[in-house]
């Protein structure tokens, strides 16, 4: 007989591999791996520490949000219909230059419980005072992909130091929290990096053998500005400077050429898709399904609270699936099934984690959430990928487990002080308003 530290019985199960959906299965999880999952019949003995009744419940893997900064959730709400260099140059940027550590840290805190409460457990994140936002990972129990980010200045001193400061989170947060997080490099963007600081970035990435994390062809307005000064798109300029990799994570790609899209796919640079914060902003529809056409991984993210005003990752997927039927005037871009998979195995391929998360196979890391499908709006079952995609809300996630760890059950968070956490980001945000 095998021993597990837990057991899921009489669950539905949407593995997200090749496998399809199976009705009546069992998800068996030891350390803080999987080590069954398929059918209830015919699986192998098991005796368990702790099992949970999955009946009328959906098992799938953790969702990963592949584009966020999560401690603008104290930004939540403030910088309203505003074009977007409004929005960056007028409220955001000044905002953020009156941040301390401290407040990144509650920020993050009220982030990982949203996060945990709607079935994240895997996110990338770009933002300043960036181990604090390990520190709020850590305790939370999740995992996450993480930059400190790096904006150029115009002061020569402070520039370095920014770069500096990025170098030195890399180094000392790797292999930090048991591994949960990895840390990457953060050059904000094409438009607020020059070229050297961008060649400097990339070659510190080489060789530190971790990940770049930016945003790319968001702005029409900032994509002509670059093509002003340097007689090349964005992307033309990262591939001449050799910045293009299979390491590169690309936030947002919503102004690109299928020249480019082939440029793209051609370095193997994953793409997350950032669709509610695009309509936010009103910076246009990524053309997904081109991108898909080609060859490129793409996976979803809800950009930071503040352009999103949310981080229910089933939200922005609804959202995202809807958006590109709607672009592309065609309702069968984008079936519930493919969309489901950029929230999950292919958002792991988007952060280079597919050999661990992304899908609920044995060896990999036990991280599952449940949905409880006993709800009006969630009855009947004729599709469940359409269920979770076109019905479920974050609200419906029950149960989250992360490395075989309980974050939550039964919607009771056991990782974090929900409420001690809504208050200290409550009066942080007012007396940041304040300064």
């Amino acid at each position: 007989m095998e021993e597990a530290d837990i057991m899921i019985v009489d669950c539905a199960i949407l593995p997200m591999d090749t496998r399809d959906f199976v009705k009546k299965g069992l998800v068996a999880l030891k350390d803080s791996a999987i080590i069954y999952v398929g059918k209830q019949a015919g699986a192998p003995k098991i005796r368990a520490k702790r099992t949970i009744d999955g009946c009328g419940k959906v098992a799938l893997p953790g969702l990963i949000n592949c584009h966020t900064h999560l401690s603008m959730t104290l930004f939540r709400g403030i910088a309203e219909d505003q074009p977007l260099k409004t929005w960056l140059t007028e409220t955001i940027w000044p905002l953020e230059a009156r941040l301390h550590p401290e407040d990144v840290y509650a920020g993050a805190l009220l982030g990982c419980v949203e996060m945990i409460r709607t079935g994240t457990t895997t996110f990338a994140d770009m933002y300043f005072h960036e181990d604090h936002v390990a520190k709020a990972v850590q305790e939370a129990g999740l995992k996450a992909v993480l930059s400190q980010a790096v904006i150029e200045t115009g002061n020569e001193g402070l520039d370095e130091k920014i770069f500096e400061d990025s170098l030195d989170f890399v180094r000392s947060y790797k292999n930090y929290a048991d591994d949960r997080v990895i840390p990457c490099l953060g050059p904000h963007a094409v438009y607020s990096c020059n070229p050297s600081l961008l060649t400097r970035i990339r070659e510190s990435a080489t060789k530190l053998k971790v990940g770049i994390h930016i945003h790319l062809a968001e702005s029409l307005e900032m994509a002509k500005q670059i093509e002003k000064e340097h007689g090349l798109t964005e992307v033309q300029l990262l591939e001449k400077l050799n910045f293009l990799n299979s390491d590169v994570l690309a936030a947002h790609c919503i102004h690109l050429s299928k020249h480019e899209m082939r440029t793209l796919a051609k370095h193997h640079v994953k793409v997350a898709y950032n669709p509610v914060a695009n309509m936010k902003l009103a910076q246009g529809t990524p053309k997904i399904n081109d991108l898909l056409r080609q060859g490129v991984t793409v996976g979803i993210g809800t950009d930071g609270p503040a352009s999103n005003n949310s981080l229910d990752m089933l939200q922005t997927t609804k959202i995202g699936a809807l958006l590109q039927k709607q672009h592309y005037h065609d309702p069968t871009v984008l079936p519930a099934s493919s969309v489901l998979r950029m929230a999950t195995i292919e958002g792991a391929k988007a952060l280079g984690l597919e050999k661990s998360v992304g899908s609920l196979e044995v060896g990999k890391k036990a991280d599952v959430i449940l949905i409880n499908l006993e709800k009006p709006h969630l009855t009947p079952i004729h599709n469940p990928y359409a269920n979770v995609v076109y019905s479920a809300n974050g609200s419906d996630v029950d149960t989250v487990i992360v490395n075989g760890r309980i974050l939550m059950e039964d919607r009771e968070l056991r990782t974090l002080n929900e409420k001690q956490i809504l208050e200290k980001a409550n009066k942080t945000a007012q007396d940041l308003l304040a300064r």
